[in-house]
């Protein structure tokens, strides 16, 4: 385990955090009327953040049986296309396209059960499944990487909390300025709908920028 990997992993988590159900659903909560609700909030981050955890390792576990029959060269030259590849999509992205995210503000409410939330969380999860790409990719990364399976879980988790520090860090301001800091919330949200696509472009370029460059470190320099 390097350095230069727990840095890129560090900041492909930062970009998953910027994601509807690791970011934008918890401000929802925060902005919903009334008391915030401490145990609630808790239970959303907790049931995603555990279904990230889940996901990795058995895309981890499937990751490996695969390793096994590729020798590291042509894993790392998987990676470089694949990393290559996120680039080049994340120029598809429209800047001008708005986000539809209707549907989720109606979804979201911190008044409402436990279990309610944790259905929110799992179909935030679900949904996302399909783009997170910078988890795709970090879990690549750490495949190719030769580490023990415990390093690996140790990263997965590691992972997956740092994708929801801004949400705890946007909590703790809510809790210390109370409503004063909803209309910077409320500007938060308001962007993430007007500018989600171009926003999205940017994280698979970034993406695709880390993941490749750690297969060209593995494949001509390591």
């Amino acid at each position: 385990m390097t350095l230069g990997l727990v840095a890129a992993l560090a900041g492909l988590a930062l970009l998953d955090s910027t994601s509807i159900g690791t970011l934008f659903i918890p401000i929802w909560l925060m902005l919903t009327p009334g008391r915030l609700r401490l145990g609630r909030f808790a239970v959303y981050l907790g049931t995603i953040t555990v279904f990230y955890f889940a996901v990795g390792v058995l895309i981890v576990l499937g990751a490996s049986r695969l390793a096994g029959h590729l020798d590291s060269p042509v894993a790392s030259w998987v990676q470089l296309v694949i990393g290559v590849a996120l680039f080049a999509v994340s120029f598809r992205f429209d800047g001008k396209k708005k986000r539809d995210t209707g549907k989720w503000r109606n979804r979201v409410n911190a008044n409402g059960s436990a279990a309610a939330l944790a259905g929110v969380a799992l179909l935030a999860g679900v949904v996302e499944l399909a783009t997170m790409l910078p988890y795709l990719g970090a879990i690549g990364m750490m495949s190719a990487a030769d580490l023990e399976p415990a390093q690996i879980g140790l990263l997965l988790a590691g992972y997956c909390l740092v994708m929801i520090v801004p949400a705890v860090v946007l909590l703790g301001a809510r809790l210390a300025l109370r409503t004063r800091i909803d209309p910077f919330l409320t500007r938060i949200s308001t962007w993430f709908t007007e500018k989600g696509a171009s926003a999205t472009g940017w994280v698979l370029g970034i993406a695709g920028f880390l993941v490749a460059r750690d297969a060209v470190a593995r494949l001509f320099f390591l």
